[in-house]
Formats: structure tokens, C-alpha cells, sequence
């Protein structure tokens, strides 16, 4: 066994956020991890999570003032897992830089501290868009400047969240689900070939699980043309949801089933998300692996 392959199953990334309770009584506890599988030589699959608030620097003051900065109780979540294609290190590539586009556009673009309602959550709506329209014209560009890049894509899902209400904004096979009351949900759909043939009845969901091209995906970031298509949802938060979001290194071995025995099983979110990639693993790790879970604590009584 060579160096490369006894690295490969160690050679992760990990992140925990233990939740701090913000405006609304809203505490949301992140763990997240990716592990390059035991098959694929490099890892092509990024993850961020990520908590915003709003500051003010305060450069000067007559008032009494400890340090230079001051919080908004305003907080905003932002989870994005993307899953990259592309000859030789194209795809690794294509899913850095489309979660770092989106990263910077919701930093700079994005007026994520306002209370949502009426025009500014329509508002909200076409940013989020737009954020997954900035990164597949990024990727486009850089492939076309660069031809060891031509082709590179990326499936890209992400959540964004304020107080209670979250948006999941969706392109590819990655995938969102909820866990609630025992009932494990997917939210987002699979933007591929096989889907569509399910969708037209065509073919079973059983007998795409096992179709010889179940793994070509319709809509990407990037790609051999410029384009996307931006699947929205948004959801209003319960107290005690669980939301995961993984590529298809997690879902193409584990079942729904199985996933929602350890979302049920484990309800501290560093402990799922171990378990599960370790899941993907013991079956066989036939792809990079990326799981994120968030869980929430939502107290109605506090304000």
C-alpha cells in the first residue's frame, strides 16, 4: 500500500461551532466535515459555514467604550457545500472558487441584516440568485482563459439564514435535508439525468439508484457553457430541526434511512457528522465525502 492511499482516509477537514443564542432566542450548533473518500486521488469537495454580524467600528467617542467595536444582535448564517468536476485538479478548482465567489458576494452584495418581509425578502431572493449567477460567470470566464480548466463545473447548495427563516438555494446533486420529528425530508432536488426519468416515470427511484448514468448531473456551476439554474426554497425554523447538507459522496452509500437513524441517534452535530462519513466510508468511500449539519434551538418566548 502506497503512501497516497494510507493517507487518503485521514487526510480530512473538520469544523464544529458550538451555537451562541442571538436575537428571537435562534442558537444554531454547526459540524462539518469532508474526507477525499478511499477511491479518488485528490478531494474535489469544499464546505463553509459561516456566522455573520453586523459590526460598527467605532473610531472615536466622548462615551465610555471597551474596545472599538459594536455588535448588532442581527446574526445571519451561511452554509454552502459544493462538489466539483473537471479533468485533472479542474474540479477541485471549480468548487474552491465557487464557494469563495459566494462567500464574498454574501459579505459585500448581500443586505443580509434586515428584518425580512415584503420587498426586502423578494429583494433577498434574487440576491441569493444572483450570488449563484456571479460564481457560474466566474468559473466560465476562468475556464475560458485558462484551457487546463475548460469544462471545470460544480454542484453547489447553500443555506442562508436569519433568525428563523432559512433559504436554500440549489444547483446540482448535492443535496439539503431536513430532519424533523423523527422524519427525515430532502429538501432539494437532483439536477440529474436520472432524476429527470423518475420524474417522468420512465424509470423507478430503486432503479435509479443502481442506472449506469445516475451520475450525470444537468445543472452546474461552470460547465462547457455559461448558465445556471437556481433552485430556491424557503423554510420557516422549528425548535429542535436538524438540517444536513452533503454531496453525493455521503448519499450514493448511505440511505436515507440510515442517515436519519444517526440524525436520531446523535444529537450533538460533531457526533453525526463523524458517524455518517464514517458510514460513506465503510461503504466503500467511493467518492469525496462533505457533510454539514446545523441544528436549532428556537425559544418563542424569548425577544
Amino acid at each position: 500500500m502506497s503512501d497516497s492511499e494510507t493517507n487518503r482516509g485521514t487526510e480530512f477537514s473538520t469544523i464544529t461551532d458550538p451555537g451562541v443564542p442571538r436575537l428571537a432566542g435562534v442558537a444554531v450548533t454547526f459540524a462539518g466535515r469532508t474526507d477525499p473518500g478511499k477511491v479518488r486521488g485528490r478531494n474535489e469537495d469544499h464546505f463553509l459555514v459561516g456566522r455573520l454580524v453586523k459590526e460598527m467600528k467605532v473610531a472615536a467617542t466622548s462615551l465610555p467604550c471597551e474596545g472599538g467595536s459594536v455588535l448588532s444582535e442581527d446574526e445571519g448564517y451561511l452554509v454552502v457545500v459544493a462538489d466539483g468536476m473537471g479533468g485533472a485538479a479542474a474540479g477541485e478548482r471549480a468548487s474552491s472558487l465557487a464557494v469563495e465567489s459566494v462567500e464574498a458576494f454574501i459579505l459585500n452584495a448581500v443586505e443580509w441584516f434586515l428584518h425580512l418581509g415584503g420587498r426586502e425578502e423578494q429583494a433577498l431572493v434574487e440576491e441569493l440568485r444572483e450570488a449563484l449567477r456571479v460564481a457560474d460567470r466566474v468559473l466560465f470566464d476562468r475556464s475560458r482563459d485558462n484551457p487546463a480548466l475548460w469544462g471545470m463545473g460544480t454542484t453547489l447548495t447553500m443555506a442562508f439564514g436569519v433568525e428563523t427563516k432559512l433559504y436554500v438555494v440549489h444547483a446540482g446533486d448535492s443535496r439539503a435535508y431536513l430532519y424533523r420529528e423523527g422524519r427525515l425530508e430532502q429538501i432539494t432536488a437532483d439536477h440529474t439525468l436520472v432524476q429527470a426519468l423518475v420524474d417522468a416515470g420512465s424509470i423507478s427511484p430503486e432503479a435509479a439508484r443502481h442506472h449506469s448514468r445516475r451520475h450525470v448531473v444537468t445543472n452546474v456551476l461552470g460547465g462547457p457553457s455559461e448558465g445556471v439554474y437556481a433552485e430556491i426554497h424557503k423554510l420557516e425554523v422549528r425548535d429542535g430541526d436538524v438540517f444536513l447538507f452533503c454531496t453525493d459522496g455521503l448519499t450514493e452509500p448511505v440511505g436515507d434511512s440510515e442517515i436519519a437513524r444517526i440524525l436520531a441517534e446523535h444529537p450533538l452535530p460533531q457526533d453525526a457528522v463523524d458517524r455518517l462519513v464514517q458510514l460513506a466510508l465503510d461503504g466503500g468511500g467511493p467518492d469525496n465525502v462533505t457533510a454539514v449539519i446545523a441544528r436549532y434551538r428556537v425559544d418563542h418566548t424569548a425577544g
